[in-house]
């Protein structure tokens, strides 16, 4: 019999590419961030960012219809992203694409600086609603990923960026 292999999770290549300078000026900028499509499920890829840029230092406030008035991670979960009642520096998206665009207007209406949606989402519609209002846009990304690859906590996690060193991370903000 023949040896067959199985892939567990196939994300695709991400299709953007944003200068290092540019992310770092969102992460130091930033310190509210709304995280719609927030989860209140330990095991859901959501949990693990928010808990992550909270561990950082961000205030991440989730934003979900279906856990509006509950709590995740300490914080009270709203509906929509005009009802945080905080600004916001950022909206992270964790919606399919075709909500984007209605985001993308909620982001514009709260004043937020960065539209960021999360890894595999893409929205042409939406990033142009967001660049046209003055937003910075980043699609199909991760802010978790991206964060500890600039401050160099994956090199010294083992994972391949190409850069070996046995310095400790550095922090971004």
């Amino acid at each position: 019999m023949g040896v067959t292999s199985v892939v567990a999770c196939l994300l695709p290549a991400p299709t953007t590419a944003y200068p290092d300078a540019q992310l770092l000026a969102i992460y130091r900028a930033a310190s509210t961030i709304a995280m719609v499509g927030a989860s209140p499920t330990w095991n859901r890829p959501s949990y693990f960012v928010m808990r992550y840029l909270q561990q950082k230092g961000f205030r991440v406030i989730p934003v979900n219809p279906r856990a509006t008035g509950s709590r995740i991670l300490g914080e009270e979960v709203y509906p929509d992203v005009e009802a945080v009642p905080v600004p916001v520096d950022v909206v992270v998206v964790f919606r399919r694409p075709d909500e984007v665009p209605a985001i993308a207007t909620s982001a514009v209406a709260v004043g937020a600086r960065t539209l960021w949606l999360q890894l595999g989402i893409r929205s042409p519609e939406g990033a142009t609603i967001a660049r046209l209002a003055g937003l910075t846009v980043i699609e199909d990304r991760c802010m978790k990923i991206e964060y500890g690859r600039l401050s160099g906590e994956l090199a010294w996690s083992g994972v391949n960026t190409r850069v070996i060193t046995s310095r400790r991370p550095r922090p971004i903000r």
